[in-house]
């Protein structure tokens, strides 16, 4: 047996960001150095970021991406890094002569390279190529058909992507007969909820499958409305968990493998049926062939996953903290009603940026009661998050002397309104505009265009209304808690009275939610099931939901699909998103019967 001592630099990189992204290479390689590891690995696309989405159409970035590369190859050699192999994503293209009719244009690559010694050693690319949910990389790439296998300090060492794990066939079916000590993966694998026990258990099989260990490391942070985080892992042969960092952090996992001592062989290129109906290459390159004198042993840890609402929330807070600091801004402005979401929304700000970053408007109109101004100034004191009131009943009197408005048309009168004095606020000021409606208003367009749907992000887009007052309840409970995405705040952020309040869009009087929709006990059930597990009417009705709740839940849904063409982006904790993950047309005759 030999031993490799790995580090997986699970890092947070911004797309498009070439030079940031090869500092923060050059800074994790050095932490990796300095642990005495033998290999360093990064996710997948770290160079540019990911999802790039339809820049790796345009060839000027491609060719920047490239040109990077072999500056970042050389960078690490003159810093004295050279001797360390550096694994890591980035953006490659196809030589011309292999393009063909039918693939993306300039046939880009979603690649990995081994670095070493000034020199881009090796590059491969994904296989597999995801083509559903949030993916549409069958569009925008083609595909890999080598696997790399590198031998550093005596242990042949494997490397796929991302994709490549999830699929049957491909490199990892073909890692088995490479004799691979350990198979390598990089990714950047966007949060959803529960998926990071599905992510183990997949480890575990792929590793088994290869008869080797397995080194997963992940992507970390927010891009739009995609969360990736981290929750990097190792694995045995077996499938036993040897190693796993923890989430939404950014962090160097160090783990010592014993592994397998390579056999005797040449460097050399052998096709191996890939069992997909494809051939795969195996490429082998040596840059040590023996193993060096063994380290002592580090102990392995293995950070404890976290409970569903922890996860859940810290992924709202990472996905607004770096939509916030990466697009530029530096502060946000919401408006604060004294209800559940916008208070939940305002802890959210508060946790991701400071409250001192966070500016919230109570816009009282004639119908929001006392206590709505009573509880949103008592949040403001609690969080010490700046705030202004501007009443709006003089506003609104000012157009209605000009327009002749009736029931609906004169309660989305005063939300536009209000939508107008926190756009107004964010030009002045800077300040980008947090939008407060949850999954449940999405889904069924209680909400509106150009009122409360206005802004430039969704923090809770993607929570339906019953997750919401779970997670401003649980959010309670961690006062005083150090976890590295909660501000310390001195008392409980969210007043009790808000989160027992009766929820009320205060545009009429006495106006309730459960005037206008079904109870959210029961909506909100029926509407994961349309909208997260596309069940069509009879399955609906089939798994329990009462048949007047669905036809009044489908007919909710289908007609608000204009509406949620229009609503700022947010990130993404569930299977299925309206955004990336949904896409319906708006214009449609097709209604389930």
């Amino acid at each position: 047996m030999a031993q490799l001592r790995i580090a997986l630099a699970q890092v947070n990189p911004t797309v498009g960001d070439l030079d940031g992204n090869a500092d923060l290479i050059v800074e994790w390689s050095r932490r990796a150095a300095d642990a005495g590891a033998h290999l360093v690995a990064f996710p997948e696309m770290m160079l540019t970021g990911y999802p790039v989405e339809d820049l790796a159409l345009r060839a000027s970035f491609v060719e920047a991406c490239r040109r990077a590369l072999d500056r970042l190859a050389r960078r690490l050699a003159d810093e004295g890094l050279g001797d360390l192999p550096v694994v890591t994503g980035y953006l490659d293209r196809r030589s011309v002569g292999l393009v063909r009719s039918g693939q993306p244009a300039g046939a880009p690559l979603d690649a990995a390279a081994w670095l070493h010694d000034g020199e881009v050693l090796v590059r491969s690319a994904k296989h597999h190529l995801p083509n559903y949910g949030v993916f549409d990389e069958y569009r925008i790439f083609v595909r890999g058909d080598r696997l790399p296998v590198v031998r550093v300090h005596g242990v042949d060492v494997a490397t796929v992507i991302c994709e490549d794990l999830w699929q049957d066939g491909g490199p990892v079916s073909v890692t088995s007969a490479s004799g691979a000590g350990l198979l390598l993966s990089i990714n950047a694998s966007p949060y959803e909820r529960n998926k990071d026990d599905v992510r183990l258990d997949l480890c575990a099989e792929r590793a088994r499958e290869a008869g080797c260990a397995l080194a997963y490391v992940n992507m970390v942070g927010g891009q739009d409305e995609l969360v990736f985080d981290g929750d990097s892992v190792i694995v045995g042969p077996d499938g036993t968990p040897l190693a796993r960092a923890p989430q939404f952090v950014e962090h160097l996992l160090v783990a010592d493998l014993a592994l397998p001592a390579a056999e005797a062989s040449e460097p050399g290129r052998t096709p191996v049926d890939a069992l997909d109906g494809t051939t795969i290459t195996i490429d082998r390159h040596v840059l040590t062939p023996d193993p060096l004198p063994a380290y002592p042993v580090l102990p392995q840890t293995a950070a404890e996953p976290m409970d569903d609402l922890a996860e859940i929330y810290a992924a709202l807070v990472l996905g607004t903290r770096d939509y916030v600091r990466k697009n530029g801004f530096r502060s946000v402005v919401l408006g604060l009603s004294g209800g559940i979401d916008s208070a939940l929304v305002a802890t959210i700000a508060s946790d991701a940026i400071g409250p001192e970053n966070v500016h919230a408007v109570l816009l009282p109109s004639r119908y929001s009661s006392e206590g709505s101004v009573v509880d949103a100034e008592d949040l403001v004191k609690r969080q010490g998050i700046n705030s202004s009131i501007v009443p709006i009943a003089d506003m609104v009197e000012a157009f209605e002397k000009h327009l002749d408005l009736h029931g609906l048309a004169a309660e989305n009168l005063q939300a536009r309104i209000r939508a107008n004095v926190w756009m107004a606020l964010s030009n002045e000021h800077g300040h980008l505009v947090l939008t407060g409606g949850n999954k449940s208003e999405l889904a069924t367009g209680y909400s509106t265009l150009y009122g409360d749907s206005a802004g430039g992000f969704a923090p809770i887009k993607d929570v339906f209304k019953l997750t919401v007052w779970d997670l401003a309840r649980w959010r309670n409970t961690q006062t005083g808690v150090d976890l590295p995405f909660l501000h310390p705040f001195a008392q409980e952020p969210v007043p009790e009275a808000i989160i027992v309040k009766e929820p009320s869009a205060e545009l009429r009087p006495g106006q309730r939610d459960r005037d206008s929709l079904p109870e959210y006990t029961v909506l909100d059930p029926v509407l994961a099931d349309y909208v997260e597990r596309d069940m069509g009417r009879e399955s609906l009705i089939a798994a329990g939901h009462a048949p007047d709740l669905v036809d009044r839940a489908i007919r909710l849904v289908d007609l608000a699909e204009y509406k949620r063409r229009q609503y700022p982006p947010g990130p993404k904790i569930t299977p299925k998103n309206f955004g990336r993950d949904r896409r319906l047309p708006i214009t449609s005759r097709w209604r389930e019967r």
